[in-house]
């Protein structure tokens, strides 16, 4: 039993350990011309950046798709980035992972 918290305890330690490192993880998205996205490890976005010639009534549509673009991008770098860390941590080798 006390073997067993003692795993508990360990494994409390690493998670902070590793949300620390995720949430200072840096990912920059631009994968549109004109917008540029930062989102951190843990999935927080940090900024967003768009080009004041782009911001324009007849740019709206493209604007909005373009957003929805990097959005996804950016959180599936994120989650790549956590994995990444996370598998290479003791007592995290999870399956589906890889």
């Amino acid at each position: 039993m006390l073997d067993q918290v003692k795993k508990l305890m360990e494994m409390k330690k690493q998670a902070d350990l590793l949300k620390k490192e995720l949430e200072a993880t840096v990912i920059e998205v631009q994968e549109t011309r004109g917008i540029k996205l930062v989102v951190n490890g843990a999935q927080l976005f940090q900024s967003l950046e768009i080009d004041e010639s782009l911001l324009t009534p007849a740019n709206k549509n493209r604007i909005q798709m373009d957003l929805i673009k990097n959005l996804n991008t950016a959180i599936k770098r994120s989650q790549q980035a956590a994995a990444n860390k996370m598998k290479n941590m003791p007592g995290f080798n999870l399956p589906g992972l890889s």
